[in-house]
């Protein structure tokens, strides 16, 4: 029953995935950041599922997959936020690194402190996606790739 509801979620999942398409990285992570989380269905393995690549979409449904019912499972914060509470404030964008369907930006804002948070974003099926998310510079060191056991 459990590899069933795994199965649905990521399926579904796939459909929320390519429900926008973002024409620019930045048109990315400006809606990223705009995001209403109640317009994920709460059973979603991550709020932010309609903004993430395949493959990382994918770490998040495994993860879900293997977490008990009454578990949080690995990630247990915001990682747009980078943290449990808060909202991201002042956002701004730095310059994008890379080219073709691959690039990478930091993004800075305050969320009770100054964050600087790295993404990768890759182009699928048209559009930008977040591909990984890391905080290199924080207290706690993270990217959620490596979390989740993907690479």
């Amino acid at each position: 029953m459990r590899t069933l509801i795994a199965l649905t979620l990521l399926v579904l999942s796939a459909f929320a995935v390519q429900a926008e398409t973002y024409k620019t990285p930045e048109a990315l992570i400006k809606a990223l950041y705009a995001y209403d989380l109640d317009k994920t269905a709460a059973d979603a393995p991550s709020p932010y599922q309609p903004f993430f690549s395949r493959g990382l979409a994918k770490l998040f449904v495994a993860d879900r997959t293997r977490t008990s019912d009454d578990e949080i499972g690995t990630i247990d914060f915001d990682p747009v936020i980078s943290g449990q509470d808060g909202e991201a404030t002042n956002v701004r964008l730095g310059p994008l690194k890379g080219s073709g369907d691959r690039v990478e930006l930091d993004v800075f804002f305050r969320n009770f402190a100054p964050v600087t948070l790295h993404y990768t974003l890759v182009r699928e099926n048209g559009g930008w996606k977040v591909d990984d998310i890391e905080n290199r510079k924080g207290e706690v060191k993270w990217g959620l790739r490596e979390l989740l056991g993907g690479h």
